[in-house]
């Protein structure tokens, strides 16, 4: 699938914050929002992986449905 960017009107600030939080919250596991946290907190998935005791290929899969799983419930 493309991305497309959006040229519509933007929601302010705040409530994109409150949103994302909602959807971390409700929409993820709680392994999900670990990894997903300390990935976009600047953690290589190397570093997850030996931190957690797993592979790093399985970080990487958390993080890709995760990701997605955030995408599909920020949808309008």
């Amino acid at each position: 699938m493309k991305n497309i960017p959006y040229e519509g009107p933007r929601l302010p600030p705040a409530v994109q914050k409150k949103r994302m939080a909602k959807a971390i919250q409700g929409g993820l596991t709680q392994c999900q929002r670990e990894i997903l946290l300390s990935y976009y907190g600047g953690k290589t998935m190397a570093q997850i992986a030996r931190e957690r005791g797993i592979n790093k290929s399985t970080v990487c899969r958390t993080v890709h449905r995760a990701e997605n799983r955030l995408r599909k419930l920020l949808r309008y």
